[in-house]
C-alpha cells in the first residue's frame, strides 16, 4: 500500500507541472493585458506593473519565477482583485464549492445507485424500461437549461427555495440539485450494466436458486461487485462534479472557487487562474487514487503492489 502511494504520488508530479506550466502559458498568450482597463496605461506604467507582479521578461522566465514561487507555497497576487492573494482567495473560496460538490456527489450516488439497481430488477418488465429512460433523462439536460428552469418553478412559481445567494441551507439545495442530477443518470447507467452482468453469473443462479429473494439477491449480493464500474468511476466524477460548479456558482451567486476563476479567465488574471486549475488537478489526482484504492478494497483479485 505504502508503495503504491508513493509511485502514484511521483507519478503525479510531472502531471502538476505540465498542467500548470500549459495553463500559465496559455493565459499569458490569450490577446490583451491583465493590466488594460477603461483608460489605456503608458507603456511606462504597464512596464512597471509587470515588473512588479513578475510578469516581465521572456515567457519562459515568467515560468520559471511563477514555478519558484510555487516551490514555497506562494501562488502569487490576484491582478484583478488587488490586495488579495491567490492563497487568500482560494483558502476563502474553496470550502464553499468543496461543500457544494460533496452535497452533489452524494445526491448523484443516492439516488443514481438506486436508481440503477431497480432498473436492472425490473429488466424486460414496463417498470424497467420507464426507470431506464428517467435515467437517459437526467443524462440530456444541460446544466445551462436545468439551472434556469429550476429557479423559474422552485423560486419564482412555488416560492419553494431562495433562487441565488449563499448563507442558510436552503439556499444549498436548488445548486446541489442542478449540479448532481446529470450524475445521477452517470451513476444509474454504470449500476444497470454492471448489475445486469453479475446477475447472470454463476453464484447469483446459486442464491436464486436457494431461493434468495429478488431484493434481497440484487441489494446483497449482486450489488457489491456490480458497482466496480461505478467505483473506478467515481474519482473522474467527483472532479467533474468540482469542475461543473463553475455554471452552477455563476448561476446561483455562490462566492465558490469556479466564479473566481470565471472572473479570472475573462480579466486574464494569470497566477488567480493558474492556481485554480492546480487546485483541480490535485483534486482529480487525489480523487483517482481514492478511487483504485477503494476498487482494490472491493475486489479482491486486484492487488496495489503490482
Amino acid at each position: 500500500m505504502i508503495s503504491f502511494l508513493i509511485r502514484r504520488i511521483l507519478s503525479s508530479i510531472p502531471v502538476a507541472l505540465a498542467v500548470i506550466a500549459i495553463c500559465f502559458l496559455l493565459v499569458r498568450l490569450a490577446p490583451g493585458s491583465p493590466f488594460s482597463s477603461e483608460r489605456a496605461l503608458d507603456p511606462a506604467t504597464q512596464a512597471m506593473l509587470e515588473t512588479k507582479y513578475g510578469l516581465s521578461g521572456s515567457l519562459p522566465t515568467q515560468l520559471l519565477r511563477y514555478a519558484s514561487n510555487l516551490l514555497h507555497g506562494d501562488l502569487g497576487d490576484s491582478l484583478k482583485f488587488r490586495g488579495r492573494t491567490v492563497n487568500e482567495i482560494i483558502g476563502q473560496s474553496l470550502p464553499r464549492s468543496l461543500l457544494l460538490g460533496s452535497i452533489a456527489f452524494t445526491l448523484a450516488l443516492a439516488l443514481g445507485i438506486p436508481l440503477g439497481a431497480w432498473s436492472a430488477a425490473r429488466q424486460g418488465k414496463p417498470s424497467g424500461a420507464i426507470l431506464n429512460g428517467l435515467a437517459l433523462l437526467t443524462l440530456s439536460i444541460p446544466t445551462f437549461i436545468l439551472a434556469p428552469v429550476t429557479v423559474l418553478l422552485f423560486s419564482f412559481y412555488i416560492h419553494l427555495c431562495p433562487p441565488a445567494g449563499w448563507g442558510s441551507p436552503s439556499q444549498l439545495v436548488l445548486p446541489a440539485l442542478c449540479l448532481s442530477l446529470p450524475f445521477v443518470g452517470v451513476c444509474a447507467r454504470l449500476t444497470r450494466s454492471g448489475l445486469l452482468e453479475v446477475l447472470g453469473a454463476d453464484f447469483i443462479r446459486t442464491a436464486r436458486a436457494k431461493g434468495v429473494t429478488e431484493p434481497n439477491l440484487v441489494f446483497l449480493h449482486a450489488l457489491r461487485p456490480a458497482i466496480l464500474p461505478l467505483v473506478a468511476y467515481a474519482g473522474p466524477l467527483a472532479a467533474s462534479i468540482l469542475t461543473g460548479s463553475l455554471l452552477i456558482e455563476e448561476t446561483f451567486a455562490i462566492p465558490g472557487i469556479g466564479q473566481f476563476f470565471v472572473s479570472g479567465v475573462i480579466n486574464r488574471d494569470v497566477f488567480l487562474v493558474s492556481g485554480v486549475v492546480l487546485v483541480y488537478c490535485l483534486l482529480l489526482l487525489f480523487f483517482n487514487l481514492m478511487a483504485d484504492w477503494l476498487t482494490a478494497l472491493l475486489d479482491p483479485r486486484i492487488s496495489l503492489s503490482s
